[in-house]
């Protein structure tokens, strides 16, 4: 009884919560959520979005910057809203993103100081362009470079164009890992599969939060999950993403109990931490529990049981 009020709550707010709560929580075919997904792009969180792009097809005047309100910053919210991939608001937008970046070997870059593509940044752009199904070869060149750069360890660092670090990042990974999933499941391509392999193994030899020498915590942070998580890593986005490749370890089990140990007393999860930045508007404030966190625990609980 206390699931299915849970269960009713998520289904009361926004579409695209409604949604996503029928395709992964109950199970619903597609000709059931569709037309629940289709009301992303005209009613609630995702119309106001929308409502803000500009007439140059950018967000708040900037590619990148500012954050959050960008016009990269505003599409990964998009998406994660699952906003249909055929919207031609948001494809404009991947199109701009990739027509007035500045193109360096292996990807691109928006920073005038940095000759180098950021390989959180181009996981990004990858995961937007894919998602938008934004068919343009170039899209396909940061998908192969991001793959030939990964790290001893198996995943990636932004700083590793610097000379700074050997050691992958949690942070850049997760996005890169973001984006080649989406590329893959779009190109219907099996080119990333030793990357996802790797990076994959990466995460477990950490138990997704620990420091694979010492044991200890390596964030404290990542215990909390804030949505829309921006470049960010917690436990949560990683399991969300194991669960999306259906990749399965018990090295994960730990991040799992930490996702069920924060589940309050009324089955729900709280809102979360913001980064700080500019934001086009609060999704969720409150007491009474985030739809957002909510959901993607309650999914992620659930694969886990399901996949043992």
């Amino acid at each position: 009884m206390a699931e299915r009020r849970v269960l009713d709550w998520l289904l009361d707010g926004d579409p695209s919560v409604a949604w996503q709560v029928e395709r992964d929580l109950l199970g619903h075919t597609e000709e059931d959520w569709a037309g629940t997904r289709s009301k992303v792009a005209s009613e609630g969180w995702g119309l106001a979005l929308l409502d803000l792009q500009q007439p140059d097809g950018r967000w708040d005047g900037g590619l990148y910057g500012p954050k959050w309100t960008s016009t990269n910053y505003t599409l990964l919210q998009l998406r994660r809203l699952g906003l249909e991939p055929s919207n031609e608001q948001a494809r404009r937008g991947v199109m701009v993103l990739l027509d007035q970046a500045d193109w360096v070997e292996y990807g691109v870059t928006y920073f005038a100081s940095m000759r180098f593509p950021e390989h959180c940044v181009n996981g990004m752009i990858l995961s937007l362009a894919s998602y938008f199904e934004v068919d343009d070869p170039r899209v396909d060149g940061i998908a192969q470079g991001l793959i030939g750069k990964r790290l001893g360890d198996g995943g990636w660092n932004c700083n590793d164009y610097r000379g700074e670090d050997t050691h992958s990042s949690f942070h850049t990974t997760i996005s890169v890992l973001e984006g080649l999933r989406l590329w893959s499941r779009w190109r219907n391509s099996s080119y990333a599969d030793e990357a996802f392999g790797t990076a994959h193994e990466f995460m477990f030899a950490h138990r997704l939060f620990r420091s694979h020498t010492t044991g200890e915590v390596i964030n404290e942070h990542w215990q909390k999950f804030a949505f829309p998580p921006r470049w960010h890593y917690d436990i949560l986005r990683g399991l969300d993403h194991l669960r999306d490749m259906n990749t399965r370890d018990e090295r994960a089990f730990e991040a799992i109990q930490a996702v069920e140990d924060a589940r309050r007393s009324d089955g729900r999860w709280n809102v979360g931490p913001t980064y700080t930045g500019r934001l086009h508007f609060k999704m969720e404030s409150g007491r009474v529990g985030g739809r957002w966190n909510t959901l993607r625990a309650l999914r992620v609980l659930g694969w886990w049981k399901q996949s043992g």
